[in-house]
């Protein structure tokens, strides 16, 4: 068997996709968890193994593999068993579509609701100076740290992040549509399927779910994915928001 590290944080949705694709393999991997808030994966240690200061971060028998979407096909490819991506080139091609759409639609809208309602406190509990200097320390997230600010993000961020969420939902009913079901592609849970099911558990988590009251199909499917046996482990205690701020299921 290979020695297969994760480096993660149990709130983010990127490392609860990929805690997921691990189960579903079937690999056994060692977990360390970042605490994002006192500033773990800014650490010189690890940024040595993942420049941008994001998780997680795969380090599979020495190489080590980042960004969620490129370790969830890594992985995937590394064992034969329990395939998640189609045997045919066309629908593998297809497959790539929807992640394509996943990543740079819904997840990106889901961090700004998700700020503004759970994690701002924590930034205006900040100094100015310290503010400015955590987001000067991130590679990759310092534009949008700036521009939620101490104050939150503007409305019309919201907005626009409230509409591009109501667009997945309505792109994954359609896709569930076109494969008949139960999952995104037909009868097999695939990547596509896991990599929206952070998203939507987290929109359930901050008050969202009457998003999907016009697509029973997705209630559907959110239950379904609740009710495969990767589902608990990947979701243990201390992974939903709701642990740690348990107003939002009421927002």
């Amino acid at each position: 068997m290979p020695k297969i590290v994760l480096h993660n944080a149990p709130q983010s949705t990127c490392s609860q996709r990929v805690r997921y694709t691990l189960h579903a393999k079937g690999w056994t991997f060692e977990e360390h968890k970042l605490d994002l808030f006192v500033g773990d994966q800014l650490r010189p240690e690890y940024l040595k193994i993942n420049p941008n200061g994001v998780v997680p971060t795969l380090i599979f028998d020495g190489a080590i593999v980042t960004d969620s979407a490129v370790i969830m096909e890594y992985l995937d490819e590394m064992s034969s068993g329990n395939s998640l991506v189609p045997e045919d080139a066309a629908e593998r091609a297809h497959m790539r579509s929807m992640l394509r759409y996943i990543d740079e639609v819904p997840t990106p809208a889901i961090r700004i609701p998700s700020y503004n309602m759970a994690f701002l406190p924590h930034y205006q509990a900040m100094s100015e100076e310290e503010f400015q200097a955590l987001a000067d320390s991130k590679p990759l997230r310092r534009e949008f740290l700036l521009r939620m600010g101490r104050t939150g993000f503007p409305e019309s961020d919201m907005e626009e992040a409230l509409l591009r969420l109501k667009r997945g939902v309505e792109r994954l009913a359609g896709w569930l549509a076109e494969s008949g079901g139960p999952w995104i592609m037909g009868e097999k849970i695939m990547l596509p399927d896991i990599a929206l099911m952070p998203i939507i558990v987290r929109m359930d988590d901050i008050g969202l779910a009457t998003y999907w009251d016009e697509f029973p199909e997705v209630a559907r499917w959110l239950e379904d994915l609740k009710a495969t046996p990767e589902y608990e482990p990947t979701y243990y205690a201390g992974s939903l928001l709701t642990e740690k701020y348990p107003h939002l299921k009421t927002t």
